[in-house]
């Protein structure tokens, strides 16, 4: 069984169904290409399998953001203010401003 460490500490098994909810509320109102979520959530849920010990949230949360950025940069953004708890509109800026460093050229 694959166990998750909160953030609180607290330690509880692995629910693919809530990484989904999560996942699909990123996409809202985007068009998901192709295959592209099933194969992240099969990627994500596949790398905390093989995590020796409890997976940390966080973990999985940098999972689904570096998945997320190669799939829909915007989708990507909706994701990363909730999970690094963006609070002012310079958070968004930041975070664009480092998309578009790392965007190939």
């Amino acid at each position: 069984m694959v166990l998750v460490r909160k953030r609180s500490g607290r330690i509880e098994p692995f629910a693919p169904e809530k990484l989904q909810r999560g996942v699909e509320a990123a996409f809202a109102g985007s068009a998901v290409p192709g295959p592209g979520l099933a194969q992240l959530l099969e990627e994500i849920e596949a790398a905390a399998a093989t995590h020796a010990g409890p997976v940390s949230s966080s973990q999985i949360g940098r999972l689904v953001l570096a998945g997320l950025r190669q799939l829909d940069e915007v989708s990507y953004l909706r994701f990363a203010s909730v999970y690094k708890g963006f609070q002012v509109a310079e958070d968004f800026e930041r975070e664009v401003a480092a998309l578009e460093d790392s965007a190939p050229s």
